[in-house]
């Protein structure tokens, strides 16, 4: 994609820029795509990207047509961030919307994110999307996504995680996370700690907005056993949705369906406690998903039954946290680079393996990574094969590793361009 590439390539130089009113002047002079279509607005620490594919699948099954919805990051291609209708959008159609975005001079000053979030409210625009699954880039108060058509706000579970942006306590998180409720539009919050509800519900009260909390409304024996995503913590996921559901059908955003849950079973949400053979592959980077995950291995048995890990990190996350939480299913593990600027080392991630009681090598490459985890022999087993990798630490190594194994579930034949090598949010 050459024109969204080559302009990204220069915005992602910008790094992060928290605020609305370059949003807001921008979309203003598009024509104001943001308003055209309602909005199930997601932000959360960990969780909303699945949230968003549940619903989107949901949806889609109830026979909803052009359903759209926008994601982050991307694993691969840039155009994972965007589907409608259930399919990810062309290149063609992509590089087509953000041509009518770089015309406007109000967009020039767009960070990466904030452009790509343009570029999803003209695309969605365009189709005439009825109803727009949006997910948070980066907490919710300052958000780029916040200047959407809200007609449901869904806040997943909230930890520490970009505390130099969004605060360093678990209240002041939430608190940013909860800048997405507006008034009188209800909110669903998914299982969290009470210190997390009590700021979204006082947050709620205040707005206006009727306050639901997921685990008060839906039951896990909702959850159709035909559901496609597998871990624990896709199953919390998937009670957030249905509880969502069940909202959007009690204000007459949707109309009530005889199967609450269809379209689960046929949910795609790659690198997240993602299958291939005998490798686990889940992207988890930051201590609540790191939790989350050895959690899923627990209930596995994994705790005994001991993996090879591989893994890379960025070096602006909690890589001691994360190793010491998945320390007690690791027997030994392989340290690699994952493809991003921000990547530590592959001998500092080694050394801090080495710091978390893990046996640890350092790979010069993903390849050799795969090759000295037996990874590459292990994922050729059959569907019920017992883990024996776990690939994690980034969703850009997750990406990395899925293509490499030849079970990345969209199209990503082409080579990536430079843009998407920078791989900002």
């Amino acid at each position: 994609m050459g024109r969204l590439c080559e302009e990204l390539a220069a915005r992602g130089m910008h790094g992060m820029k928290l605020g609305l009113s370059p949003m807001r002047e921008a979309c203003l002079s598009l024509g104001s795509p943001e308003l055209s279509c309602p909005a199930v607005h997601i932000a959360g620490t960990n969780g909303k990207g699945a949230v968003a594919a549940i619903l989107d699948a949901a949806l889609g099954a109830r026979g909803l047509e052009n359903v759209a919805r926008y994601t982050s990051p991307h694993l691969v291609k840039i155009a994972e961030r965007f589907f409608i209708g259930g399919k990810r959008v062309d290149d063609e159609e992509l590089e087509s919307a953000a041509e009518e975005v770089f015309a406007s001079e109000k967009t020039k000053a767009l960070t990466y994110f904030e452009t790509l979030t343009a570029v999803a409210f003209v695309l969605f625009s365009r189709r005439k999307s009825p109803l727009a699954v949006l997910e948070c880039g980066l907490g919710g108060r300052l958000d780029a996504t916040n200047v959407c058509n809200s007609v449901l706000s869904v806040i997943t579970k909230v930890g520490l995680d970009h505390c130099d942006w969004l605060g360093d306590t678990i209240e002041k998180v939430s608190a940013e996370k909860s800048g997405i409720i507006r008034a009188g539009v209800p909110v669903v919050l998914g299982r969290n700690d009470r210190a997390v509800r009590a700021v979204v519900e006082s947050r709620a009260k205040e707005m206006g907005a009727p306050f639901f909390y997921a685990p008060d409304i839906a039951d896990e024996s909702e959850i159709p056993s035909s559901f496609s995503l597998e871990g624990l913590f896709n199953r919390e996921n998937a009670l957030t949705a249905i509880a969502a559901l069940k909202v959007l059908e009690k204000s007459g955003v949707i109309a009530r369906a005889d199967n609450l849950t269809a379209g689960f079973s046929d949910v795609v949400w790659p690198g997240r406690f993602h299958r291939i053979g005998g490798v686990i592959i889940d992207g988890a980077h930051n201590p609540p998903a790191a939790e989350a995950l050895a959690s899923s291995l627990f209930a596995l048995g994994l705790n005994k039954e001991k993996l090879v890990l591989v893994a890379g990190f960025c070096g602006d996350k909690d890589v001691e946290a994360v190793l010491q939480t998945l320390a007690p299913f690791v027997s030994r593990a392989v340290a690699v680079r994952t493809d991003n600027p921000r990547s530590l080392d592959a001998n500092k991630t080694a050394s801090l393996m080495r710091q978390a009681g893990m046996e640890a090598l350092a790979a010069s490459s993903l390849e050799e990574a795969l090759i000295l985890s037996g990874a590459r022999e292990f994922s050729r087993e059959g569907g019920e094969a017992k883990p024996s990798v776990l690939i994690c630490g980034s969703l850009f190594l997750a990406g990395s590793a899925l293509c490499a194994l030849g079970a990345m579930p969209y199209d990503s034949s082409a080579a990536l361009e430079p843009a998407e090598r920078l791989r900002p949010l």
